[in-house]
């Protein structure tokens, strides 16, 4: 047998495997019930199957996780007890925050409240110290005070305390005192600096970003440490264990159970690195990305093959000021249940069954309607080929829970039931694509959209229908794309440096120097991680703006920089405001406000298989025919086998593909076709 890799995608109904043989270049793909109690316990059943095939655990040369702990904690409020140690007379940054309500809806919501404080008031304390804004010290830490405020905070019973000072990313030894007092007083108490987590300017945002961590860091920890132990009992002590990270990177176990707010986008990052590859295999380079799982749907654009990453974002009102693909996420998924409420009107999700009971046709108790049930009442689920015949459906469930909860009390039949329950989840998904992208200017006609997850292509011709875009790519393994993408990243670690500084009185040299520290920090961790030199690559930018502005542009750039780059850096900030905002002002001084620096440890990559036609006829693929329903419609038509459509091969909707992981719909008025890589092209028109 060869070295194996295996990686998963841990979602809220099943967690998604891909095992790759480095060896034949041989994929299988499995998905497993999750345990959400403990995602660790269907870890090992996917590791499991793969022993069970007698690939022995020592084998498994590289395991890789986009894992949800982290965000759950976050979303369903259950991190740890968490206490704020911040500089005297400033323990207000954390309450007031930006000072204004966030853009969207909630502006005109007059019962509008800011998501409550991670760690509130009674559990803040302060430090009398103050650092200038230029790093020098204008008050020592007064260390006996800070002792007493500390053993008052342990009464509290906090399991963990964030700190962030003033100006600690210029002078970080103050708070690294205060982690040594507080180890002291409280032994055993989990710590997070500031100037450890995010060591740049804005104070609000490093203070947030550092309380999310601490919030976070010991159930991270205790649950890596956990299936390590795990994967170790079960013979997998391969060194090469990573756990994905927001930013598209991976970074190993260690590394992450040090900076857990890392992970808060953990699984959909995956399926937005397999998307990138989708961008170079095929002629197009405009994609939404269309991940819809058992709770949640993510959405993202890739433009001209890149996919847009912030410098900071929001999860839940909750700002993170570290690199991060962007991602918007709504509560959009197969389990997503739908009620009559007291007033009769029809109100879809944002509650979901889980795993447990889960949807009604899954037989394990589920009584309230789900979009899985309305599917499955809609004739677009093969009862009897769910995960490949594995898992039974039971569409009578479906029909009874669709009919008493929604029907009957709506008066009206079941299949209009189903039809309205799966429109407004499609509207609400909709909305959603459309906030990244027309909402800020794009235009969706020159977007395909890319589905995946376990329920993206049931839904994706309709919406992309819905939406005028100009077509649909499902992918050969969609119901585990996510996991497919944790195959083709890399290890990513971010550092970051802020000092301003007006750029015409600076040298290239004087540019180079923070790059050149924060460089050899990259290459010494990366280098520990076991990567060799020639297998690191450095990226570049810097954190520009006009003076006086309160916002930045990042601008990518190379380094070291070389004589002259210095005037192109300047040009290159003035076309990306310009292009950005519309305006530009060249006589302007421009200002350095951060050095960002992204150390990249290569991963070997896993090359993308062609396939040839085999000669297969059309007719070969048809599993049966199955009456389904379409606005209002019912029509019988074909159910394909996804495997044994080839290469070449067109046909028309109304049809289904069914295929292990995922099931795919295909409009009335659509088209499909097999390309090379054998993903199915869905276009508008007859083929």
């Amino acid at each position: 047998m060869g070295r194996f890799r295996v990686t998963v995608d841990t979602g809220g109904t099943f967690s998604d495997f891909v095992y790759f043989d480095e060896t034949t270049e041989e994929v299988s793909i499995a998905k497993v019930p999750s345990t959400p109690d403990d995602p660790s316990r269907a870890i090992l059943a996917g590791v499991d199957l793969l022993i069970e095939r007698g690939v022995k655990p020592s084998d498994i040369a590289y395991f890789c996780h986009g894992t949800t702990v982290g965000t759950n904690a976050l979303l369903e409020g259950k991190g740890v007890r968490t206490g704020l140690v911040v500089t005297e007379g400033f323990r207000g940054i954390y309450e007031v925050q930006e000072q204004s309500r966030p853009h969207g809806p909630q502006i005109f919501d007059i019962f509008y409240d800011k998501p409550a404080m991670l760690a509130p008031q009674s559990r803040t304390i302060e430090a009398r110290e103050r650092v200038a804004f230029d790093g020098t010290v204008l008050l020592p830490l007064d260390e006996e005070l800070l002792r007493g405020a500390v053993r008052e905070l342990a009464k509290t019973g906090v399991d963990s305390i964030a700190v962030c000072l003033l100006f600690s990313f210029l002078h970080p030894q103050h708070e690294r005192r205060v982690r040594d007092i507080i180890e002291a007083e409280m032994p055993g108490c989990n710590v997070s600096l500031s100037s450890d987590i995010v060591p740049q300017i804005r104070e609000y945002y490093r203070l947030s970003t550092t309380v999310i961590n601490a919030y976070l860091q010991p159930i991270l920890a205790r649950y890596i440490a956990n299936l390590d132990g795990r994967l170790s009992g079960a013979g997998v002590n391969t060194p090469q264990k990573y756990i994905m990270q927001s930013n598209g990177g991976m970074s190993t176990f260690a590394a992450t159970a040090k900076k857990a707010v890392a992970t808060v986008l953990s699984g959909p990052a995956g399926g937005i690195t397999a998307c990138i590859q989708t961008c170079r295999t095929t002629p197009y380079q405009n994609l939404i990305t269309f991940d819809m799982g058992g709770t949640s749907c993510d959405v993202a654009l890739i433009k001209d093959g890149e996919p847009s990453i912030a410098n900071r974002g929001k999860i839940e009102g909750r700002d993170i000021a570290l690199p991060m693909i962007e991602i918007n996420t709504v509560s959009a998924g197969g389990g997503t249940l739908a009620h009559v409420d007291r007033f009769g009107s029809l109100i879809v999700g944002p509650e979901s069954a889980g795993a447990v009971p889960g949807p009604a046709c899954y037989l394990r108790g589920g009584e309230q309607p789900t979009i899985t049930d309305c599917n499955a009442t809609l004739g677009y689920l093969s009862p009897d080929n769910f995960l490949g015949g594995k898992m039974k459906l039971d569409v009578g469930l479906a029909r009874k829970a669709v009919e008493t909860k929604v029907a009957q009390p709506l008066g009206i039949s079941v299949g209009e039931a189903a039809e309205g329950i799966v429109s407004i989840i499609n509207v609400k998904m909709q909305e959603a694509i459309k906030a990244i992208s027309t909402m800020r200017g794009h235009d969706l006609r020159d977007f395909m959209l890319l589905a995946f997850g376990g329920a993206g292509p049931l839904h994706a011709g309709q919406i992309a229908q819905n939406l005028g875009m100009a077509g649909v790519i499902v992918p050969l393994y969609p119901g585990v794309y996510s996991a497919m993408g944790l195959l083709m990243s890399d290890v990513k670690h971010d550092y970051i440096r802020s000092r301003l500084a007006a750029i015409n009185t600076l040298t290239e040299g004087e540019i180079n120097a923070p790059f050149d520290e924060l460089a050899k920090d990259a290459r010494a961790e990366l280098a520990d991680e076991g990567f060799a030199d020639a297998a690191v690559r450095i990226e570049a930018a810097l954190d520009m703006r006009y003076a006086g502005q309160g916002y930045e542009i990042t601008v990518p750039c190379e380094w070291p920089l070389k004589p002259g780059d210095r005037a192109m850096l300047r040009k290159r900030f003035d076309e990306l405001h310009a292009s950005s905002f519309g305006h530009t002002a060249p006589d302007e001084t421009v200002e350095i406000v951060s050095w960002r620096l992204r150390g990249v440890g290569v991963v070997p990559p896993v090359r993308q298989r062609t396939f040839e036609p085999q000669g297969l006829a059309l007719a070969d693929a048809v599993r049966e025919r199955r009456v389904m329903r379409f606005d209002g419609v019912e029509t019988e038509c074909p159910v394909y086998q996804r495997e044994k459509l080839d290469v070449g091969v067109t046909f028309d909707g109304p049809a289904v593909v069914d295929q292990l992981d995922c099931t795919t719909v295909v409009f009335p008025g659509q088209s499909v076709r097999v390309d090379e890589y054998r993903n199915m092209i869905i276009l508008a028109g007859r083929s």
